[in-house]
């Protein structure tokens, strides 16, 4: 029963995921269209704009997890609140990653080292970008709150429907259309602000229609300190970790830039293909994260343990078989994008390296995100930070001037398999039991108040 669970809830997220990705792949394909430099300036932004979306990212986790949580312990009005003060929050997270990427988009991209033909198509490209974030953070927190709700059919909808229409502005909006020459990535940044405004106006139907929860003006700017508290207290660290992961990861990509302009977009057509393999890690550790969530709510400590040991053996299974699938078809897969060879040879020897970097990204995910689910929110953080800094920023950037683009991807792996493993011995350990019981035990006690 707990596996068909997972699964119904693993299967609508995977979905997102790949919406998500083909509209971003479907973008780099048009801006490789235009030129490798379009290209290069397209897959730079992004991950720029990944970086600043992790703030917001995990809010939206902290606050699903504090609503899976309470949902597990039938606290039902203790959820909705949890949900309000998530959206306050975005506002101001969302607000504050807009002005970062409008004000600093320069400098950002100069601290990745982007050449200086990149550097002059990307830095008005991530001015364009800007305002979408805010609405992002909304869209990110709303589904998040549906998700904990078990709502995850409903939520692929809704983001069918708004990355649908991202799509297909996105493809006349670049290229044009009727003799119109089109606004190139400008036109893809504009589609994505759009198509979050719908997305946005979709979600707030839901919650009404499905979560019974309406939202007020004061709603969407001041947050009940005491119902964002439980949620801050998972998402902080959370952030921590993920932006520590970032800056190191753009130390890489960093080092991937001196190598020049063919290793820059050879980087970014490899790490584009890789999401796609990364999409199941993904969903199964968000869909175990809700459950464990659940489950700790309810007291089922022993449930929860069963449910990881499945979904790192689920994510193993898929996720290497992708990678496997992936390499093999890399001479394929890459004529997509260029039909340089030597840019296509590169990727494929990235790509045969990535099976070992997938297994070690399953049990990396999976484990953090059940430990996060419990309330085991800073030994995720403690434990990743030597390797985060030493291996995949400091190991990435001295392993490219020796051995190029392989050696950042050996530092890759060795990262992966080092914070993986320290994860999946805090979960056989028990190390986490502790977390949840005061978890538990919090969400037994009587809580008073009201909302906004």
């Amino acid at each position: 029963m707990r596996g068909l669970r997972l699964n119904a809830i693993a299967g609508p997220i995977l979905g997102e995921f790949l919406l998500a990705m083909t509209v971003v792949t479907v973008g780099l394909w048009l801006a490789s269209r235009t030129s490798d430099v379009a290209a290069g300036a397209f897959g730079l932004a992004h991950q720029t704009i990944e970086s600043l979306a992790v703030l917001f990212r995990v809010l939206a986790i902290g606050i699903g997890a504090v609503v899976a949580q309470a949902l597990g312990g039938q606290r039902t009005r203790e959820a909705e609140r949890a949900a309000l003060a998530g959206l306050a929050a975005a506002t101001w997270i969302g607000l504050l990653a807009a002005a970062a990427v409008g004000l600093a988009h320069e400098h950002m991209l100069r601290t990745l080292n982007a050449p200086a033909q990149v550097l002059q198509v990307a830095g008005p490209y991530l001015q364009a970008l800007a305002p979408g974030l805010l609405l992002d953070a909304y869209n990110l927190t709303m589904a998040s709150v549906l998700r904990a709700h078990l709502r995850a059919r409903e939520t692929l909808l809704v983001m069918l429907a708004m990355h649908a229409a991202h799509l297909a502005l996105a493809a006349v909006l670049m290229s044009g259309v009727a003799g119109w020459g089109g606004m190139g990535l400008t036109g893809f940044a504009l589609a994505y602000a759009v198509s979050r405004a719908f997305g946005l106006v979709l979600h707030l139907w839901l919650w009404r229609r499905q979560l019974h929860i309406r939202t007020r003006p004061a709603h969407w700017w001041r947050p009940h300190a005491g119902s964002l508290a439980p949620a801050l207290a998972i998402g902080v660290p959370g952030a921590a970790l993920e932006m520590g992961y970032r800056l190191a990861f753009l130390a890489s990509l960093a080092a991937g830039a001196k190598l020049g302009v063919a290793a820059l977009v050879t980087q970014a057509y490899t790490l584009q293909t890789l999401r796609y393999v990364l999409l199941v890690s993904l969903a199964i550790g968000w869909a175990v994260e809700i459950m464990v969530g659940r489950l700790t709510g309810a007291g089922d400590f022993r449930g929860a343990h069963q449910l990881v040991r499945k979904g790192i053996r689920n994510g193993m299974l898929a996720s290497v078989g992708l990678a496997l699938a992936a390499a093999v078809a890399a001479p394929w897969l890459m004529r997509v994008f260029t039909q340089d060879a030597q840019v296509v040879a590169a990727a494929q020897w990235l790509l045969w390296i990535s099976l070992a970097l997938e297994a070690g990204r399953v049990l990396n995910l999976v484990g953090i995100g059940a430990l996060r689910a419990t309330g085991d929110a800073v030994y995720p953080v403690a434990a990743s930070l030597a390797s985060l800094v030493l291996v995949l920023g400091v190991g990435s950037t001295l392993l490219a001037q020796r051995y190029g683009l392989v050696g950042i991807w050996i530092a890759y792996v060795v990262d992966e398999w080092i914070r993986g493993a320290l994860m999946y011995w805090r979960w056989e350990a028990r190390g986490w039991v502790q977390h949840a019981r005061a978890t538990h035990r919090r969400l037994q006690q009587p809580r008073s108040g009201t909302f906004l």
